[in-house]
């Protein structure tokens, strides 16, 4: 989807319309100039690091169905996951 932005208005409520689709790395993880889990990340040792990630999807895979919706759920999970793919790629 395009959307073009004129004016700082349409700026300011196309940032917040992104900002909602986002549930899974919503804006509050990014204050201060770097994001938590790259904060996380520069804090920790690689298995630290590696841990927290698979630990993290099995929070939110034991969740599934009794917390937020069952989708953004599984999704938080994948997200995970798709993370500690990547680290180990």
């Amino acid at each position: 989807m395009s959307i073009e932005v004129t004016t700082p208005e349409e700026e300011r409520v196309f940032k917040q319309m992104e900002s909602k689709q986002n549930n899974i790395n919503p804006d509050h993880y990014k204050v201060g100039g770097i994001e938590t889990i790259e904060y996380m990340k520069a804090k920790s040792s690689p298995d630290e690091f590696h841990g927290h990630l698979r630990l993290t999807a099995i929070k939110y895979l034991s969740r599934y169905g009794h917390k937020d919706s069952a989708i953004q759920e599984l999704k938080k999970a994948k997200w995970y996951l798709d993370r500690l793919i990547k680290e180990l790629e």
